[in-house]
C-alpha cells in the first residue's frame, strides 16, 4: 500500500523562489565562484588565459558560455590537488570515484561544502515525505563513495533517526527494518528490488514492513523497474541524481510528481550543450548536461561536462518547487557503465587483460535479469592458451575474475572463449553489448 503524503519543503524559500530571483541569485554566485577559481586553481585560470577570458568578462549567468569547460580528463591530469581552491588545512573530507586506470578522481570539501551538500540530501527526503518522525535507512555504500555519506548527513539534517547500514547482509537490512520500523529505503535501485524479492522468499510481503518511501540513485533504472519495486515493498520510489565532481547525490532529486529531478540551483547551474560542439542549446532540447558548481569551496567546477545525456525544463511542477528539472539520463557520450551502481569502463577490463597476459580480443555482456544487473565479459585465448582441460579453464577463469574484481570492485561472470570466437567487426570493434532497456 503506498500512503499519499502531505507535500512539504525542507527549505521553502529557496526550493519556490520565482525563477527571475533565481536567476538573478545564480548570477551574483557565479561571478563571485570565477573570481574564486581564477585566484586559487592554476589549472583552470590557464585555460581561461588560453580562451581569452578574465574573470571581469562575466557579469551573469548570460556569460557562462565564455568559460571553458571542464572534463574528467582534466580531473585525472589535475589530480590530486590541481583543482583544489582552498588550503588543504582549510578542507575536513575527500570522496572519490572508481579510477579508469588507477588514476581516481579525488574530490575535497570544507565543512561549508559538507553542509550544503547534506542540505541538498535533506531536500531529497524531505521532498519524498520525510520528517523528523522517520526512520532512515540508508544502504548505500559508505567510505570513499559518495552515496551513504551524502543521505546519512541529509537525514540528520531532517531529524530523522538514522539506520547507517551500508549496503549488503540483506537478512540483517530486513531484520532492522522490521525491528526499528524503517520508513525511508535510501540505495541502488537494483538493490531495492533485491531486498523486495528477498522479503518474498521470506514469506513477507509489503504489508509486513514500515517502509513508505525510497530513495534510489546510481544506476541507471527503468519506469517498469520502478513501479516493480513500489509494489513489492508497497512505496513510492523517488530517484536522485549526483555526481561525486559535483559533490554526490542531491544535485538533483525527485517531488511527488516524478516527471523528472529538480536540479538544487542555487548551488548547481546546469545547462544542455550540443556533445559533438559544445553549443549551448535552448531549453527543451535533448543534449549533453553540464553542471557549475555556484557555491563550493575546496573543489569547485566550472562547466563541468558530465557526459549525460538529457532534457531540462521549467515546466510548472503541482509539488510548488520551482527549481528547473533534469530528465533522467537517456544514456552517455561516453563508454562507461554503469554496473550495479559502480563506474566500470572497457579501458580498466582490458588494462587487467593485458596484465594477466591475454590479448585484447573480448566482449563485455550486460543485461538486467529481475531487476539486477549481470555481467559477463567474454575473453579470447589465443592459440598457445587455449586447452580442452575443463580444469585448466577453470581455474583460469576464477584467477582472471578475480584480479577483475580487484581493478572494479565487483564480480564479474568471466568465459574464456576459443581463439577467434568473438566477431570481428572491420570497423570500430563492438565491446560493449548492454542488453538493458535503460532509456
Amino acid at each position: 500500500m503506498v500512503l499519499k503524503m502531505e507535500q512539504k519543503y525542507y527549505q521553502k524559500e529557496i526550493e519556490t523562489m520565482p525563477v527571475e530571483e533565481i536567476k538573478k541569485l545564480q548570477s551574483e554566485k557565479l561571478v563571485k565562484q570565477v573570481k574564486h577559481v581564477y585566484e586559487n586553481v592554476a589549472y583552470y585560470r590557464d585555460l581561461m588565459d588560453k580562451k581569452g577570458v578574465k574573470p571581469e568578462d562575466i557579469h551573469g549567468i548570460e556569460d557562462l558560455h565564455l568559460l571553458p569547460f571542464l572534463t574528467k580528463a582534466d580531473l585525472r591530469d589535475a589530480y590530486p590537488y590541481g583543482l583544489l581552491a582552498k588550503p588543504l588545512e582549510d578542507c575536513v573530507r575527500i570522496q572519490s570515484t572508481s579510477g579508469t586506470t588507477g588514476r581516481r578522481v579525488v574530490a575535497f570539501y570544507t565543512q561549508k561544502d559538507v553542509d550544503l551538500w547534506e542540505d541538498c540530501c535533506a531536500r531529497a527526503i524531505v521532498a519524498a515525505g520525510g520528517t523528523k518522525e522517520d526512520v532512515c535507512q540508508v544502504a548505500y555504500g559508505y567510505g570513499l563513495f559518495t552515496g551513504g555519506p551524502g543521505l546519512n548527513g541529509g537525514s540528520h539534517k531532517v531529524g530523522c533517526l538514522t539506520l547507517p547500514m551500508s549496503s549488503g547482509n540483506t537478512e540483517r537490512q530486513i531484520q532492522f527494518m522490521m525491528d526499528l520500523s524503517a520508513t525511508i529505503l535510501c540505495c541502488t535501485p537494483s538493490y531495492a528490488a533485491y531486498i523486495g524479492e528477498s522479503l518474498k522468499e521470506m514469506g513477507y510481503g509489503p504489508d509486513d514492513i514500515p517502509l513508505k518511501a525510497g530513495i534510489f540513485g546510481a544506476e541507471p533504472w527503468t519506469e517498469e523497474m520502478r513501479h516493480n519495486i513500489e509494489e513489492t515493498l508497497g512505496i513510492k520510489a523517488y530517484d536522485i541524481y549526483g555526481l561525486t565532481e559535483t559533490s554526490g547525490p542531491g544535485v538533483s532529486f525527485e517531488c511527488s510528481e516524478q516527471t523528472g529531478m529538480h536540479i538544487n540551483e542555487d548551488h548547481f547551474l546546469a545547462e544542455i550543450i550540443d556533445p559533438d560542439t559544445g553549443e549551448v542549446l535552448p531549453e527543451g532540447s535533448k543534449g549533453e548536461l553540464v553542471f557549475t558548481s555556484l557555491d563550493k569551496e575546496a573543489f569547485p567546477l566550472l562547466r563541468y561536462r558530465t557526459r549525460d545525456i538529457c532534457v531540462l525544463s521549467r515546466k510548472k511542477c503541482s509539488c510548488g518547487r520551482t527549481l528547473i528539472k533534469m530528465a533522467k539520463p537517456m544514456g552517455r557520450t561516453d563508454d562507461m557503465l554503469i554496473i550495479r551502481g559502480v563506474n566500470v569502463f572497457p579501458s580498466q577490463i582490458e588494462t587487467v587483460l593485458l596484465n594477466e597476459g591475454y590479448q585484447p580480443n573480448y566482449q563485455i555482456v550486460v543485461d538486467r535479469v529481475n531487476n539486477n544487473d549481470t555481467f559477463e565479459v567474454n575473453v579470447e585465448m589465443s592459440p598457445e592458451q587455449f586447452t580442452d582441460k575443463v580444469s585448466e579453464v577453470i581455474a583460469k577463469e576464477k584467477a582472471l575474475a578475480n584480479s577483475l574484481k580487484t581493478m572494479l570492485g565487483i564480480n564479474p561472470s568471466v568465459h574464456l572463449v576459443a581463439p577467434k570466437a568473438i566477431v570481428r567487426s572491420e570497423g570500430k570493434a563492438v565491446r560493449v553489448i548492454d542488453k538493458r532497456k535503460l532509456i
